[in-house]
């Protein structure tokens, strides 16, 4: 999910503003021709990796960030690098790398008051890797791992709020990753099998777009299975929770013409 947005970015500048602002005030004028290990004093180091930043550079703006802390490691601008580091990686679209980097910090600054950005930084970093449906999921799983741990640790942050938002999303895509399986059991006429996955989106994800056709769906592999009575429930429940929907209408439809006079059990 490529969500490169105003608002992810507005919040990362807004969190590291402090930051950069204090390194364009330390550094000099010069310019490293790459990442060399070339020894440097750190406001140098550090304006010229901020300057790699701004100037749409930000792969090698991380290793830059990367080398203030291996070339500084116990200054001050080392603990600013850590996270500046992991946020160039996501610039970059490297989010593996972001999240290593941020977790890195993490690990050695738990407490600092920029933790809650770190924690964002790694749930947006495995919320741009979600790939379509047909993929496999793992990745969207840690994505809603790692959203919800930013809502649970920091609920009245904006980062919080934002993850909220995100979480929705990440929560849809993998009850549609459900719903296409349970679609190509019902193909293959593995009944039983498709419906474990229609039940899983109706007892998981009851919030998400997909919910409606779940209940249809049971309402359909029900009959296939010649329970009627367990069509009708569903079509009961489909039709008090979303009434005046298509797949309502579709489910009403079926339970007339295979179930009429059936009284769910």
């Amino acid at each position: 999910m490529k969500t490169h947005s105003r608002t992810v970015r507005s919040i990362a500048f807004a969190t590291l503003a402090a930051t950069t602002m204090l390194a364009a005030c330390g550094g000099g004028n010069s310019r490293p021709r790459d990442t060399a290990y070339v020894a440097r004093d750190v406001e140098t180091l550090y304006s010229e990796a901020k300057a790699r930043l701004d100037r749409n550079q930000p792969a090698l703006a991380a290793a830059l960030f990367d080398e203030v802390e291996r070339q500084h490691p116990y200054s001050p601008w080392a603990r600013r690098a850590q996270l500046m580091s992991a946020f160039s990686y996501y610039v970059a679209a490297d989010y593996n790398q972001s999240i290593q980097a941020a977790q890195r910090f993490l690990s050695i600054h738990p407490g600092n008051k920029d933790a809650p950005y770190a924690f964002y930084l790694i749930g947006l970093s495995y919320y741009e890797q979600i790939s379509d449906v047909q993929r496999d999921q793992k990745v969207t799983e840690q994505a809603l791992t790692a959203l919800r741990e930013v809502v649970r640790r920091f609920p009245n942050t904006e980062y919080a709020s934002d993850a909220s938002l995100k979480i929705d999303l990440v929560q849809d895509h993998l009850a549609g990753k459900e719903m296409e399986i349970g679609r190509y059991y019902e193909r293959s006429g593995r009944w039983i099998a498709a419906q474990i996955r229609f039940q899983n989106v109706v007892d998981n994800y009851q919030t998400t777009s997909h919910a409606p056709e779940a209940l249809y769906r049971l309402t359909e592999t029900s009959l296939a299975l010649g329970i009627p009575e367990e069509a009708v429930k569903y079509a009961a429940v489909l039709g008090a929770n979303y009434p005046g929907t298509e797949w309502y209408e579709k489910a009403y439809g079926l339970v007339e013409d295979h179930a009429s006079g059936v009284t769910a059990s």
